[in-house]
Parts: C-alpha cells; sequence; structure tokens
C-alpha cells in the first residue's frame, strides 16, 4: 500500500471533477490507498474537508499556506466548528520567502498555526522554503510539535539540522526524480505528490497526480538499494505514526 500525503485533488482550481474522479480511480489501481488534500488557506481547507468526507480514504487539512497571509479568519473558532474524524493535521502552514517580503506577517501566522495544532493535538504539514534559519528558531518555542517537512528543496546541511534537532518527517516528491536534493534516510520519509504540481519523471509535461506516487517510490528503491515494497512499507508506516491513518 502506497498513501500520497499531500496533494490538491479537492482544488477546482487545478482538477475538474471529472478528472479528480478519474484520478481517484488510477490511484486506486495504482496501489495508492489513502490520499490527504492540503488546505492552502480557510475556503479551500472546508472544500478539502467537503471532498474527503464525500470518499472513501481521503483525508483533509486546515491551514494557511504563506502566501496567504491576508486570508485570515478566527481559526480557532473555525476548527472547532468544523471537527472532522477525517482532519488530519495543520497545514500547509510555514514560511515562503521566495517571493514578497511580507516575513513579519508570515511569521505571525505560522506562530498562529503552530499555536492551533498544539491546541487541537494535530501534527503539521511545514511549506517552508528558503527560510529555515526563521524555522529553526520558531519551532524552538514548540518543543511537542510533531509533523512532516513538505516537499523538502533546502541544502544537505539544512536536512541534517531536521534530522539531528527534530522528530519531523521529510516530504519526498517528484521534485527527487528530476534534480539533485539530497536525500533523507527512508525510515523519515513520507510520500508526496503535491499534485497538481512536481510531476515526477517518467511523467514530466502531464498534470500530476496521486497514482504517480509509484514513480516516486520507485525512483527511492532504486537510489536507496532497497524493494519498493520496503519503500512502501515503510513510508506507509510513517504516515499511520504521524497522520494516524
Amino acid at each position: 500500500m502506497l498513501v500520497d500525503a499531500h496533494c490538491h485533488l479537492h482544488d477546482r482550481e487545478f482538477f475538474t471533477e471529472e478528472q479528480a474522479a478519474e484520478f481517484l480511480k488510477n490511484a486506486e489501481k495504482n496501489g495508492v490507498k489513502k490520499i490527504i488534500c492540503i488546505g492552502t488557506d480557510p475556503e479551500d481547507s472546508l472544500n478539502a474537508k467537503k471532498y474527503a468526507e464525500a470518499h472513501k480514504n481521503v483525508y483533509w487539512t486546515y491551514g494557511v499556506h504563506p502566501g496567504n497571509t491576508d486570508k485570515t479568519t478566527d481559526f480557532e473558532k473555525a476548527l472547532k466548528a468544523n471537527q472532522s474524524s477525517k482532519l488530519v493535521a495543520i497545514g500547509e502552514v510555514g514560511l515562503d520567502y521566495h517571493y514578497g517580503e511580507n516575513h513579519e506577517e508570515q511569521i505571525k501566522l505560522f506562530r498562529e498555526m503552530l499555536d492551533l495544532a498544539a491546541k487541537f493535538d494535530l501534527p503539521v504539514s511545514f511549506h517552508i522554503r528558503e527560510a529555515f534559519d526563521d524555522f529553526f528558531e520558531i519551532i524552538k518555542d514548540y518543543p511537542t510539535i510533531r509533523g512532516v517537512v513538505h516537499s523538502y528543496s533546502d541544502n544537505k546541511k539544512n536536512l541534517r539540522k531536521i534530522l539531528e534537532n527534530t522528530d519531523f518527517y521529510v516530504g519526498v516528491n517528484g521534485l527527487a526524480t528530476y534534480s539533485t536534493l539530497p536525500t533523507p534516510p527512508l525510515e523519515k520519509i513520507i510520500l508526496e505528490t503535491d499534485a497538481p504540481f512536481l510531476t515526477p519523471v517518467p511523467n514530466r509535461g502531464k498534470i500530476n497526480e496521486p497514482a504517480y506516487i509509484k514513480d516516486i517510490a520507485q525512483f527511492l528503491a532504486n537510489k536507496l538499494g532497497v524493494s519498493e515494497a520496503e519503500v512502501a512499507e515503510k513510508t506507509t508506516e510513517n504516515v499511520a505514526s504521524l497522520f494516524g491513518i
């Protein structure tokens, strides 16, 4: 069994209803048995909830992407009003300094999201891009937070800091198949597609979909010198440990 722990299949900006239905079937055929739809702002998060509750083995998260600092609400009130057995995390939340200079606004929002995760005892899907110095400083204030650093795309030094100084998992997606990114140890890997983005080799040029988790798993098996079955077993175990599914 494989799990896609980060995708946006619920988002109609990217997928039509017909595409989403087709891609769910493709996922099942390719051994991807569970899917987590990730919220990126208050409205999108509730769309993820609606989609998850309408489909077996689909789960959702509540979060505000760092690019959406203007899309705020009473987060605690909203989350209390939308409790769900299929809610598995806060995310994706974090810091993205690649675009814009609104670092203080991002940090404020990130702390609000971490406070929410702590209050509701939920793991976190972290979106961290070109902002690891601030990330490591902030998480020192949240020693009980557990989570996954989604779509890791930084250097060996920061990967080592994650592995040595935190208990976080590291999200590996299609980027790994066409870049020179450092590879985490298997015991710390959670597989993601980030569909519709970051389509892995050999499907570059196509819209990404959860079924392509199998391509990432195959790539990792070859790179790590283990069987695909071992990659599937361990990464699924990691998802169960973090998200409880």
